[in-house]
């Protein structure tokens, strides 16, 4: 039985007799081709991206893993339609929280057309893509059993600045993520920090960049998930990384992917100061108690 996805952020979503992904019980996700290249070159980049041994063990996690292409029944009630089928990223998780982060000062790619650039150079230049490297496209956290998820609608989501975004980033890591409430920042060691933290995961993907010259990712994103109830019963935190929207990659041509390496490395400053922040709070904190 194919759904609609429960935990999708970002992007074109199904329902109301709209084309959209759909999701499987058994842990796959089916994304729509869409009509024009940008389909074909998706489900390129998987093809190669998949079979290219000089791809390390390491970095393909970052990846949804990648089943191929199926006919299903569109979710507009159009008939079979192709579909990319892929890892449903979500698939176990209760209630995740999610941020899709899309990553690059500039999103459009260079064989690009001249409307497509200037549309893409004015959203990236209105919302926080050209000043931060980066720019949120979709969220929602848990706050708890009652109130459910904070979920804000695009249009609340495209007037973010800075400050917006630095305090969506400590939100996702509160106990208390509720708004007009400072966030205290309670599980940023156990969600940013560690090992297998998200700070972690972020920096195994930065070393891969600084050196990978296989392709160029524009208008990618980086999703962060995490889920808090777990962290609160003292199991995993469930803290993962995950590199999703493929439609504009561009072959790398033996050079380095500056525009998506600076989008990564500020967003990384952003969640190493949170998680600084975090630290002096906690042992200042620690300090008072009498």
């Amino acid at each position: 039985m194919l759904k609609v996805p429960n935990h999708q952020v970002a992007g074109h979503q199904a329902g109301d007799g709209k084309l959209g992904p759909l999701v499987d019980d058994s842990g796959n996700f089916y994304k729509p081709l869409q009509s024009d290249d940008r389909g074909s070159k998706e489900v390129f980049f998987y093809t190669s991206f998949s079979s290219n041994t000089n791809i390390p063990n390491h970095i393909r996690r970052f990846f949804p893993t990648f089943h191929g292409t199926q006919l299903i029944e569109a979710s507009n009630g159009s008939g079979k339609q192709p579909h990319l089928v892929l890892q449903d990223i979500f698939s176990g998780r209760l209630n995740p929280s999610i941020i899709d982060i899309k990553i690059g000062s500039r999103t459009w790619y260079p064989q690009a057309s001249e409307d497509y650039i200037q549309k893409c150079f004015m959203k990236d230049t209105k919302r926080s893509s050209l000043a931060l490297g980066f720019r949120i496209d979709g969220l929602q956290i848990y706050e708890s059993e009652g109130s459910g998820f904070w979920k804000p609608d695009r249009k609340l989501i495209h007037k973010f600045t800075a400050e917006d975004v630095r305090l969506v980033l400590r939100r996702f890591i509160s106990s208390n993520s509720f708004a007009g409430v400072d966030p205290d920042c309670t599980f940023a060691s156990t969600i940013y920090g560690g090992s297998g933290g998200i700070l972690a995961q972020l920096l195994e993907l930065k070393e891969w960049f600084e050196h990978q010259t296989i392709f160029h990712f524009y208008s990618c994103s980086v999703l962060m998930v995490c889920e808090k109830e777990s962290v609160v019963k003292e199991m995993s935190s469930g803290a993962e990384v995950k590199l999703v929207d493929f439609a504009h990659v561009v072959e790398g041509k033996g050079t380095i992917d500056h525009n998506f390496l600076g989008g990564l490395c500020s967003l990384i400053k952003f969640i190493s100061e949170i998680l600084t922040c975090s630290d002096v709070h906690t042992a200042k904190a620690s300090l008072q108690d009498p």
